[in-house]
């Protein structure tokens, strides 16, 4: 069944969910300015980040999975936003959609649920950074309450040419 009809569930990313989980994250990385990182990973390599986000705590990872298929349809995670102490209560949030997954509310799944299980941890903001241009995920932050608060001018470098990020943050 198309993405655009499958029954989709929202649940805690697994270990078994690392390959889906890199073949998604290296679309981007190969194809778009959207992730800065400009080599593509191999799950091994990918796997310290999906430890790093539990079933509970403030950083999360959440997967849309299409019930009929069990295929990985996309995620969203809260991460650390900056390593020192004080950042403590501020996460950085991302949504990753697969290729053929966007433009069917795969990102807004994804964030109600992230949003929904950091409601009750001690967190003060979220932010998210947007490389620019990208009106979708501009539209999606604005959605759940993130407001924009700036711009790093030419702040990366990817396919030869310098690019923009956006920032939004929200109040949580």
């Amino acid at each position: 069944m198309p993405p655009e009809r499958a029954e989709v569930q929202v649940r805690p990313g697994a270990e078994t969910d690392l390959d889906a989980l890199t073949e998604i994250y290296n679309h981007y990385v190969r194809e778009t300015p959207i992730t800065f990182d400009t080599v593509p990973f191999t799950p091994e390599e990918r796997r310290p980040w999906l430890l790093s986000h539990p079933e509970d705590g403030l950083y999360r990872l959440k997967v849309a999975v299409a019930t009929d298929s069990q295929r990985i349809l996309g995620y969203a995670t809260s991460s650390a936003y900056r390593a020192k102490p004080a950042y403590a209560t501020s996460v950085e949030t991302t949504v990753y959609v697969a290729p053929d997954a966007g433009r069917r509310g795969i990102g807004t799944l994804l964030y109600a649920s992230l949003f929904e299980a950091l409601a009750d941890e001690d967190l003060h903001r979220a932010y998210a950074g947007i490389a620019q241009p990208n009106e979708a995920s501009a539209r999606l932050h604005e959605r759940f309450g993130f407001r924009y608060v700036g711009t790093y001018r030419e702040v990366g470098r990817k396919f030869g040419r310098y690019w923009d990020v956006a920032w939004y943050e929200k109040d949580l």
